[in-house]
């Protein structure tokens, strides 16, 4: 029989305390979604969909949605454009200031997101440029280039350059080789990187607290504007939205990730 030391047994005790330290609150908000009742009483008194049909009939809230959608989908596109750009250059090519350039663009993955809001809100105030939806998305491409950059990085580094050059030999041009070999075999990590910048783009709220325009508030500024002004069980159902979005976005990352693996360098 395996004999366990008070030690490990201790270290597994720690470990499941912090998991429900950090998975009870998430499990209350979806149960609480389903409440009948105004306020959160345990146990419940049935189940109801009460507050998920008060919720689609909230037009700020939709609008709050429609608003992270397209910044979303937005920064994602954008994002994703600029870190296939930059990882080829940053790998297949050498260039003077190359390492500090990257490393510029890796920045704010470091730096704190409040700072980086303050930052570029200075910035434009200096310029004189309003708050607008064009700052929301500079400020969220900022925020979601690095992980694109380094997930793209890290499977072109894995991507032998003979490919390319046995394409090339072949006849094909720069763009030929691209499409049809260095695209499919990038596609799991551009896929990869452009839902998780969509899933942060879409979650974030420290920094676009400070960019965001009354006209443009995102799903997370919402919450908290509502946190503010009163408690509603509107704000459970629009946790579990928001919780299970945030779960699935990664998943169907990982998903797509492993279903176009079979483009094996």
């Amino acid at each position: 029989m395996k004999q366990f030391s008070p030690g490990w047994t201790l270290i597994r005790l720690y470990t499941i305390i912090v998991y429900v330290f950090l998975f009870a609150p998430i499990v209350v908000v979806i149960v609480l979604a389903f409440n009948p009742k105004q306020f959160g009483i345990f146990p419940m008194e049935g189940v109801s969909f009460r507050w998920f049909v008060k919720l689609a009939q909230n037009e700020s809230i939709i609008e709050a949605f429609k608003n992270s959608l397209v910044l979303g989908s937005c920064t994602a596109a954008i994002a994703t454009g600029i870190g296939i750009m930059a990882a080829l250059a940053f790998i297949r090519f050498e260039f003077p200031g190359k390492n500090t350039l990257n490393t510029l663009l890796l920045s704010p993955i470091m730096i704190p997101e409040v700072v980086l809001g303050v930052a570029l809100l200075l910035f434009l105030r200096w310029l004189q440029q309003p708050k607008s939806f064009a700052l929301l998305l500079i400020g969220h491409v900022v925020l979601t280039l690095p992980y694109v950059l380094l997930i793209v990085q890290a499977r072109l580094v894995g991507i032998k350059k003979e490919y390319e050059e046995a394409a090339k030999t072949l006849g094909a041009n720069a763009f030929q080789t691209f499409r049809d070999v260095t695209f499919p075999l990038l596609l799991p990590a551009i896929l990869a990187g452009a839902l998780f910048s969509f899933t942060i783009s879409f979650d974030d709220i420290t920094a676009t607290l400070f960019w965001a325009t009354a006209r443009n508030q995102t799903v997370p500024v919402k919450i908290f504007s509502m946190l503010r002004n009163s408690i509603s069980p509107e704000i459970n159902a629009l946790g579990a939205v928001m919780i299970v979005l945030t779960i699935a976005t990664p998943l169907l990352a990982g998903y797509l990730s492993r279903k176009f693996s079979k483009f094996k360098p």
